[in-house]
């Protein structure tokens, strides 16, 4: 075995693990990978050393470690770091749970949740993957990414996620395009029964794409037309801070304040 093909398996065992795993034995992570047993338990033995993955019994877990190294990736932290405020003044105007998410391949990874209180469970967290076509993030990234970009994603194929998950090409360009001309994207059960979202982009200095924020909670509790406008703002003034340095919006909380629009509410409510 060459050190480039056991790295390979490393990285191999390493992704078999999803967003919804906590705990996976060697016979799971063997299926998932297609290597050998064997292999699997030599890997899951030195990647425990390592700090890389943790024990519990005879199943593993993703280690902390795995966490720390990927907090010292610059774009991420950086994104993060600018959009904190920013998500916590969307939090405090909605109560909902606020995601922020960057696109990976054809996956969106979310870099940071403020949760809700006592809010529904929900199919993402912190470092975990989700298909973009699926979620309102990823889609309001696609929306605003290069062609290149959507027809990988449509290359890869549309799977399902839930019944109400866009897997139809056609759908999901025309859905993009709304998306480009609104600058909202919409989650409606697509990522899950009873799961509902408004999600806008986040813009560098260039126009580029840099990632997403969305407000996220029950289909039965959150109404995505007056949830929008606020998610788009607070979007909006974070693209300003990272795209002009030279006129920082130090709070979101002034762009909050008037994220109404006329025929959606005639005054932003304590509690949307």
């Amino acid at each position: 075995m060459t050190s480039d093909s056991y790295l390979h398996r490393v990285v191999r065992v390493l992704s078999a693990f999803r967003a919804e795993d906590d705990e996976l034995g060697p016979s799971e992570l063997a299926r998932r990978t297609g290597l050998p047993k064997s292999t699997v338990h030599r890997i899951m033995q030195a990647l425990v050393e390592e700090g890389l993955l943790e024990r519990r019994g005879q199943e593993v877990r993703l280690g902390l470690r795995l966490f720390e190294i990927g907090q010292r990736v610059p774009r991420q932290r950086v994104l993060r770091d600018a959009a904190l405020p920013y998500m916590a003044d969307l939090w405090e105007a909605t109560r909902q749970t606020i995601h922020l998410a960057v696109l990976e391949g054809t996956e969106v990874v979310y870099v940071e949740i403020l949760h809700a209180p006592g809010g529904p469970e929900f199919p993402s967290r912190v470092g975990g993957r989700l298909p973009a076509h699926a979620t309102g993030v990823g889609k309001a990234i696609l929306a605003f990414s290069p062609p290149e970009v959507v027809q990988r994603v449509l290359e890869a194929g549309l799977s399902r996620m839930s019944g109400r998950t866009v897997a139809a090409p056609g759908l999901l360009l025309r859905e993009l395009a709304r998306i480009r001309r609104e600058g909202v994207a919409y989650d409606r059960e697509e990522s899950g029964p009873g799961i509902v979202c408004a999600a806008a982009p986040v813009l560098g200095r260039g126009g580029e794409v840099l990632g997403a924020l969305s407000a996220s909670g029950l289909s039965t509790r959150m109404r995505l037309e007056r949830i929008a406008p606020a998610v788009h703002t607070a979007a909006l003034a974070l693209s300003r801070t990272l795209g002009r340095r030279d006129r920082p919006y130090h709070t979101a909380q002034r762009a909050l304040a008037a994220w109404y629009v006329p025929g959606v509410a005639e005054r932003p409510p304590d509690r949307l």
